[in-house]
């Protein structure tokens, strides 16, 4: 650990973090509260960006260590939001939309892990 390595993730934190706030601010306007559709959107769209940028720099990029540090730790792990997500689905059990909770946590799952598959995919087609 260095402290240029420090740095560059703390940049990316803060990018990704205001990125993030943005996101769920519009998303959560145009959708309404009554579901953690910001919080959704932001996991899925991190999750895709997530595989397309650790394929791209697999296959035909080479970032430097800060680099991909600042992008993968600090800009998607401060757009990102597990612990926003966990809050989400307390709050919704707490409300006792027990039903509501379950399928929330269960299409963050399904859909943030099957974004990162397609980020991965499309960016081997592009490659082929």
């Amino acid at each position: 650990m260095n402290a240029q390595m420090v740095f560059a993730v703390a940049v990316g934190g803060a990018a990704g973090s205001v990125g993030r706030y943005l996101a769920m601010s519009a998303v959560g306007g145009w959708l309404g509260s009554g579901f953690p559709w910001g919080t959704l959107f932001v996991n899925v769209v991190g999750s895709f960006a997530m595989g397309v940028l650790v394929e791209a720099s697999a296959q035909m990029w080479s970032p430097s260590p800060e680099l991909r540090a600042m992008l993968t730790v600090g800009v998607l792990g401060g757009f990102t939001t597990f612990s926003a997500f966990s809050l989400d689905v307390a709050v919704l059990w707490e409300r006792h939309q027990v039903a509501i909770a379950a399928l929330y946590a269960i299409a963050s799952v399904i859909l943030s892990v099957g974004a990162l598959f397609l980020g991965l995919a499309l960016v081997r087609q592009f490659l082929r």
